[in-house]
């Protein structure tokens, strides 16, 4: 054991991998490297069967059934299973960022947020859906394209109890309870409970109109606009009336026109019914 540290000093590696000629400082490490080549994982847990090639990683595994969390951050006093899960848990207290990207300089706490990174650079993109074939850069974007596929939706809202196939759109959703509106118009001061509707409401002060017609190159605050207009070129229709299979461009369209046979009457008195109108005219 002596000699083995020895060589920490000495930087002598004696023990060559046959397979890529790579250098160890002891046997066993040389053992532990050669079980990548040869896939061998001799350690099994006997919870679930799972198989690992070194036993520290066994027993990083086994906690998980017997809910051990022998580490602990000094900052709040998390605890985890693992010494690197707390070491990437301390990174939130320091804001230690060491992974760098060189192409660039963009900082990460973890080498894996770096390697997805990395891919909006090289443009890789490999976890590819099976039922469609799309491809993305990042497991967990596909795992939430899966579910246009699958339509799971394994959010709820515990007040109404609708499902959401993301978290965020949970979170967004959860406001219109709350009342919470957290975005605020630095222009006007007017509150909303999305960002996206923020966005869209300072257009209405900055005048922007991101979206063109590529037909006339009109433009618009808003895709939904821009899909509208996008008609009056193709002639769609894509509203259908049920009853008399009559086409409409817009839903509100189809809406009005299906009180015809309905009977529905929207307006509460005929005084209204005329100011409408006459503002649907100015």
């Amino acid at each position: 054991m002596l000699k083995e540290h020895e060589r920490i000093h000495t930087g002598e590696k004696p023990y060559h991998c046959s397979q890529c000629g790579k250098c160890f400082v002891s046997l066993g490490v040389l053992k532990q490297h050669e079980r990548i080549h040869t896939g061998e994982k001799p350690y099994h847990c006997s919870q679930c069967g799972k198989c690992f090639a070194r036993s520290g990683m066994l027993k990083e595994h086994e906690r998980i059934h017997t809910g051990e969390k022998p580490y602990h951050c000094s900052q709040c006093g998390k605890f985890f299973a693992s010494s690197g899960v707390l070491k990437q848990h301390e990174r939130t207290h320091t804001g230690e960022k060491p992974y760098h990207c060189s192409q660039c300089g963009k900082c990460f706490a973890r080498s894996g947020m770096l390697k997805e990174h990395e891919r909006i650079h090289t443009g890789e993109k490999p976890y590819q859906c099976s039922q469609c074939g799309k491809c993305f850069n990042q497991s967990g974007e596909l795992k939430l394209h899966e579910r246009t596929h699958t339509g799971e939706k394994p959010y709820h809202c515990s007040q109404c109890g609708k499902f959401f196939a993301r978290s965020g759109m949970l979170k967004e959703h959860g406001r219109i309870h709350t009342g919470e509106k957290p975005y605020h118009c630095s222009q006007c001061g007017k509150c909303f409970n999305q960002s996206g509707e923020l966005k869209l409401h300072e257009r209405t002060h900055t005048g922007e109109k991101p979206y063109h017609c590529s037909q006339c190159g009109k433009c618009f605050a808003r895709s939904g606009e821009l899909k509208l207009h996008e008609r009056t070129h193709t002639g769609e229709k894509p509203y259908h009336c049920s009853q008399c299979g009559k086409c409409f461009t817009r839903s509100g369209d189809l809406k009005r026109h299906e009180r015809i046979h309905t009977g529905q009457k929207p307006y509460h008195s005929s005084q209204e019914h005329t100011r409408l109108h006459t503002e649907e005219k100015a």
